[in-house]
Order: C-alpha cells, then sequence, then structure tokens
C-alpha cells in the first residue's frame, strides 16, 4: 500500500463555542474522549495511517496542546506550531500564517475530525488532477450532518454552508489537499475562511474532488462527542477479542 508524504496542517485554534462550559479551561482538541485527550486519538491516527509531519495552527488556550505534544515524538510524529496571534484569523488566514512550516503541497484537517480515510488514495488523486485544490466529500445525505455538496461524475458542482439545495446529497468530509499558491489571493492578517477559499477555488475551476466512503466523526457538538466516544470504545473491544 503506498503512503501519503505531504504533511498535515491541523486546524485547532477555534474558540468551540458550542461546547462550553467544557471549552471555557481547556481547548477543543483537549477534550477528554475515553481518558485521553482527543488529539492523542486524532495524531495516533494520522500515523497510522502514514502521515509523519503535521503542523498544529492554534489559538485559544493554544500553549495546552504544545504541552501536551511536545515535538510529537511520543506519537511516532514531527510536530511544529502556528499561532495565530492577537486576532483571530479564520481557518483559511490561519493556514496561510503556517505556509513556511509546510511543504509545496499539503493536507487540511480540521481540529475536530478524526477521519479513517486512505490519506495516500487521496493525495495520489490530487497529483493526477493537477489543480490548486481538493476537497474530500462523502455521501451525506443529510444523515450525520446537513449535506452541502453537490457533487456528481467525480466534481463539484456547487457547495455551500449557507445556500443549502436540495440537489446536495454530500458533504464537506473534512479533509482538503492545498498548494501553496491557492492561499496567494488571501490578504495578510485578515479573517478568511476555508469556506470562501473552497468556493473561490471551485469559480476558478481550481477544485478537484475525492468521495471517501468510511463516516467522519467529529466532536464538534456533544452528540458528536457521544458518537466518537461509543466508536472507539467499541473499537477497543474489538481489538480486545482478537
Amino acid at each position: 500500500m503506498s503512503t501519503a508524504t505531504f504533511p498535515v496542517a491541523i486546524l485547532a485554534g477555534g474558540l468551540a463555542t458550542r461546547l462550553r462550559p467544557q471549552t471555557e479551561s481547556v481547548p477543543k482538541a483537549l477534550i477528554d474522549i475515553n481518558g485521553e485527550p482527543f488529539l492523542a486519538h486524532q495524531l495516533r491516527l494520522l500515523r497510522a495511517l502514514g502521515i509523519d509531519k503535521v503542523v498544529l495552527c492554534v489559538g485559544y488556550l493554544g500553549e495546552q496542546i504544545v504541552r501536551l505534544v511536545g515535538d510529537g515524538s511520543q506519537f511516532g510524529l514531527q510536530v511544529a506550531y502556528s499561532f495565530d496571534g492577537p486576532a483571530l484569523l479564520g481557518t483559511a488566514g490561519a493556514i496561510k500564517q503556517a505556509l513556511f512550516l509546510l511543504d509545496e503541497s499539503f493536507f487540511v484537517l480540521y481540529g475536530d475530525s478524526y477521519l479513517e480515510c486512505d490519506y495516500a488514495a487521496v493525495q495520489t488523486a490530487f497529483e493526477r488532477a493537477g489543480k490548486l485544490a481538493l476537497m474530500t466529500v462523502y455521501r451525506n445525505q443529510g444523515h450525520w450532518d446537513t449535506s452541502n455538496v453537490e457533487f456528481a461524475d467525480g466534481r463539484i458542482l456547487a457547495y455551500s454552508k449557507r445556500q443549502r439545495a436540495r440537489r446536495m446529497k454530500y458533504i464537506d468530509y473534512g479533509l482538503g489537499v492545498f498548494r501553496q499558491s491557492a492561499f496567494a489571493g488571501i490578504p495578510e492578517n485578515s479573517p478568511y475562511d476555508l469556506e470562501s477559499l473552497y468556493r473561490d477555488m471551485l469559480q476558478q475551476d481550481q477544485l478537484a474532488a475525492f468521495a471517501v466512503s468510511r463516516r467522519f466523526y467529529e466532536i464538534g457538538s456533544p452528540s458528536g462527542l457521544d458518537e466518537l466516544r461509543h466508536y472507539l470504545a467499541k473499537s477497543v473491544m474489538r481489538s480486545s477479542h482478537r
């Protein structure tokens, strides 16, 4: 099996207001999941899937993340950090600020997502497409969250988190791939979100797509937290019975 070689930028700087009061004293990435911080589960998964370099984009209570993860060696990873600074830059703005730590091409992963997809296959699809960006999508049909992507014949036809349409049967899975030049048009030190950047890329015909088959897990909501805790507990039980 091939291995992904691109580094992964993890967006872990948000305020996580939906999870308060849990996130008043710890960042969302460090919320307890079955006795361990979520980020520990996420980093171990990335290593198991062939990733060896991670850049953590941190902000709110980010020092706690640095104390936990350090240089990443305990997870078999090389980890670097990019801090938002005094003002929140948005998801795309945070990535732009971290570009000096990343390679020419790289993955972007939301800090609340647990994704068991084939990163090497996603990287191969990105390289073959020859575009500036790629979005992974999942045929959600409104099941796990509100669908926001119209996808057909291997192409994204429409994407919006605000203007939903019945034709949108897929959802932004939470993993993207970008070339550094995709961020060239983002203003310095100004808030800019990945949703806007994805739509820019789609408008410029520079957005490729890759459909994944395994569902996503996330900790962005109380129900998502419960689902992931249950899923990981079942996974441990299955492993212990082998």
